[in-house]
């Protein structure tokens, strides 16, 4: 496979297409991203639509991972926290197509987006992840520490409940005063 290319993401009627068709793709194969299965293509449109347009007012950075001219892949970088919290920001939406998984697409993207966290002053990571089929083994490789569980904390996306764990992982040695 030649190298992956990640770049942020804008909106326009392809990159809506081709994140709408990943997430029906994740979620039709069990992936816990806030869906349920059968998702429509029309609701990962609009999901798609606003999440790109919160990007465009600063709120996030959604980046996309391409082989070639195809999007594999894609994280969300949320930037729009509280007050108190400047210094963190979440990662969510981690997909990649079954086409290309483990084949180092979503640590491209985290290593991506860690860069970019940096970049905008945000130096606290959080995220969480299923504890039924989740990505815990892929965020602990690259240094995210488990903070807890939840027991029943969502539904799966094909129904029964499922816990979520919680991470974190501070990006430089010595935090600001």
């Amino acid at each position: 496979m030649p190298p992956i290319r990640i770049a942020p993401l804008t909106f326009s009627p392809d990159t809506i297409t081709a994140l709408s068709e990943m997430l029906v793709e994740t979620v039709a194969h069990g992936g816990s991203v806030s869906f349920m299965h059968p998702m429509p293509l029309q609701a990962a449109e609009t999901f798609w639509r606003d999440s790109l347009g919160a990007a465009a007012r600063g709120e996030r950075i959604v980046l996309g991972a391409f082989d070639g001219e195809s999007l594999i892949g894609t994280v969300t970088l949320l930037l729009n926290l509280p007050p108190n919290q400047p210094h963190r920001a979440e990662i969510a939406k981690m997909m990649t197509r079954l086409s290309h998984r483990h084949r180092g697409v979503a640590t491209a993207l985290l290593r991506a987006a860690e860069r970019l966290a940096l970049e905008h002053g945000r130096w606290l990571l959080v995220l969480d992840t299923a504890s039924d089929e989740g990505a815990a083994g892929l965020y602990e490789r690259l240094g995210f520490r488990l903070t807890g569980i939840i027991p029943d904390y969502a539904l799966k996306p094909h129904g029964g409940l499922t816990g979520t764990l919680i991470y974190w992982k501070r990006l430089q040695d010595t935090v600001p005063a």
